[in-house]
């Protein structure tokens, strides 16, 4: 809890930084690959989490791997290193880039279906996620769950909306056994 607390100000505190210096994209980049890398790397992120391997050798680590960072983010790992919080950088690298698409306006929606998402589906699922927000900046996330048998399941920020075949069998089980 205290590390999603500690995740969220540094992050606030870089897009702010970044938005001074009119380099809040250029960094968004570099923490989306910094997320990605050590969501796909558990040895990496072992490495960061561990108490044993000293601070300057995971910085040295980080600078091997990404090796085109944007001088903002190169400071973000020097605070993290000097306040011994490196082991959260995958944590502020997802936040800032929450809180980025929130500054830009971009909403993020979920759309889980039984098989992978068509152009067709996916334009519909746009517009109706745009309809929703009134946002012009949507982007997709589709997420395959063979349990929900077909139909979809929507989710824009804390709102669901479940047309899915296993919501509607539940319904339908609910409604037969309470009578």
């Amino acid at each position: 809890m205290a590390g999603t607390r500690a995740a969220i100000r540094y992050a606030k505190a870089v897009l702010d930084l970044a938005q001074e210096q009119k380099v809040a994209e250029a960094v968004n980049a570099d923490m989306k690959a910094i997320a990605n890398t050590i969501s796909e790397n558990e040895d990496l992120d072992l490495m960061l989490q561990s108490s044993v391997i000293k601070s300057e050798l995971k910085k040295d680590t980080l600078l091997k791997v990404f090796t085109k960072l944007n001088s903002t983010t190169t400071g973000l790992l020097d605070v993290l290193i000097s306040n011994k919080r490196i082991d959260i950088i995958g944590a502020v690298a997802n936040k800032y880039q929450e809180l980025y698409d929130k500054a830009q306006g971009i909403v993020e929606a979920t759309v889980t279906t039984a098989v992978p998402l068509t152009k067709e589906i996916e334009t519909k699922a746009l517009a109706k996620v745009k309809e929703l927000t009134g946002s012009d900046k949507v982007v997709i996330a589709n997420t395959v769950n063979e349990d929900i048998i077909g139909g979809f399941i929507l989710r824009v920020g804390d709102k669901e909306y479940n047309a899915s075949i296993a919501n509607q069998l539940n319904k339908l089980k609910r409604e037969f056994t309470l009578n």
